[in-house]
């Protein structure tokens, strides 16, 4: 008879769920970011605070750069295996 620790890798698969539940509470935060970056720097152009609005657009920039990057990457894992 085969028990069940035979057939589940306990190991990979708490791995698989910690890998993720960090992989999205990130990725969320990211996202947020960039959308608070994006906010603030239409707010502050508006407000003609120019210095301002450019730390929130770089802000913006480098969260969607990230944003971007995790895609990629994720999708570049997946492949591989």
């Amino acid at each position: 008879m085969i028990t069940a620790t035979a057939i589940v890798d306990a190991h990979a698969l708490l791995e698989m769920v910690y890998v993720s539940v960090i992989a999205g509470v990130g990725i969320c935060i990211v996202y947020a970011a960039a959308v608070i970056g994006l906010t603030r720097a239409q707010e502050h152009r508006r407000a003609e605070r120019p210095t301002t609005a450019a730390l929130y657009g770089v802000l913006a920039t480098i969260s969607v750069g990230a944003c971007a990057w995790a895609v990629v990457t994720g999708i570049a894992i997946m492949a591989k295996k």
